[in-house]
C-alpha cells in the first residue's frame, strides 16, 4: 500500500522519501527516493506515515530497530496508517518524544484504489493538525473522514475491518458453493453484484489482486487474521452477550482458507 501511496504524493509535487527494510530493487520506480539508513530517513522527512504490517513492526520502526524517533533530529509528525488495535496507541503516544504529534488514519481500499488515489482514510488527530494535513490525505484518498481525537480512526476502522473479513469469508464460501452447485463463478459474482448479496469484496472480485489467496501468516489473508485479531482486542472490555463463537468461526475460516483455484 505504501508504494502507489507515495507514488501518488510525489506525482502531486510532495517530496516524498521511502524507507523499508526489504531491498530497494522491490520498489520499481521508486528506488531513487528509497533512504536505507533509519537515521538519514529521520532526518530528511518532518511527517512520517506509517503503513508497516502490524503493532510490532510499528514498534520497530519508531523506537526499537529502526527507531526512527529515538535519533536527535527525529520527525515531528506520526501519521499510523496501519490498521492496529486503537488501544495500542496510548503506549505508542507515552514513548514518542513530548513535541511529536500522533494522528491515526487507517485507510481501506486495497492497492488498485491506492494507485489510482481513491482510497477511504479515517482520521482522528487534533483538528488543526489534521485541517493541516488535509491535502495530504486528499491527494492518497477520495473519501477522507475526520472523526475525531486520535484513536477515533483505528476505532472505526478496526470496525470496519470485522465487516470486511466476515464478508470476504462469506463471498469465498459463496464461490466454493456455487461451483459445487453448476453455477459459473462470474454469473454468481454478476448476480450478487446487482442484489443482496453485493459487498466490497464481492463487488470488486477482479480488482482485488489478492482474492483468490489462500491463508497464509505473510500474505493477505494472514492480515486479515491480524485485523480480526485488533478488533477482539478492541472490544476485549465490552461486555458480551455470547462468547464470541461467530468472530472465531471468522477466524477459523480465514486460517483455514485455501487458494482459490480456475
Amino acid at each position: 500500500m505504501g508504494l502507489p501511496m507515495a507514488r501518488c504524493l510525489l506525482d502531486a509535487g510532495y517530496e516524498v522519501w521511502g524507507f523499508d527494510v526489504r531491498p530497494v530493487s522491490e520498489f520499481s520506480g521508486f528506488q531513487d527516493r528509497m533512504i536505507k539508513q533509519a537515521a538519514e530517513f529521520a532526518d530528511r522527512v518532518d511527517t512520517v506515515i506509517s503503513v508497516v504490517r502490524d503493532w510490532r513492526q510499528t514498534q520497530d520502526l519508531c523506537f526499537d530497530e529502526q527507531a526512527i524517533f529515538a535519533v536527535t533530529n527525529y520527525p515531528k509528525t506520526l501519521i499510523v496508517s496501519s490498521t492496529l488495535s486503537p488501544r495500542v496507541l496510548t503506549p505508542l503516544k507515552n514513548r514518542l518524544p513530548d513535541d511529536v504529534e500522533l494522528l491515526d488514519a487507517p485507510m481501506s481500499g486495497a492497492p488498485y484504489r491506492a494507485g489510482s488515489g481513491t482510497l477511504t482514510f479515517m482520521v482522528g488527530g487534533a483538528g488543526d493538525t489534521v485541517s493541516t494535513l488535509m491535502p495530504v490525505f486528499g491527494v492518497m484518498g477520495e473519501d477522507v473522514h475526520h472523526l475525531g481525537e486520535t484513536g477515533a480512526g483505528l476505532t472505526c476502522k478496526v470496525v470496519n475491518n470485522f465487516v470486511a473479513s466476515s464478508s470476504v469469508v462469506a463471498v469465498r464460501r459463496a464461490l466454493i458453493a456455487a461451483g459445487a452447485l453448476g453455477v459459473e463463478r462470474q454469473t454468481i459474482l454478476d448476480i450478487m453484484r446487482t442484489s443482496s448479496g453485493g459487498t466490497w469484496f464481492g463487488d470488486n472480485f477482479d480488482n482485488i489482486d489478492w482474492a483468490r489467496e489462500g491463508y497464509d501468516r505473510l500474505n493477505t489473508m494472514g492480515i486479515l487474521e491480524k485485523d480480526m485479531m485488533s478488533f477482539l482486542d478492541a472490544v476485549e472490555d465490552i461486555p458480551e452477550d455470547d462468547t464470541g463463537t461467530f468472530e472465531q468461526a471468522i477466524l477459523d475460516n480465514l486460517r483455514n482458507m485455501e487458494p482459490l483455484v480456475e
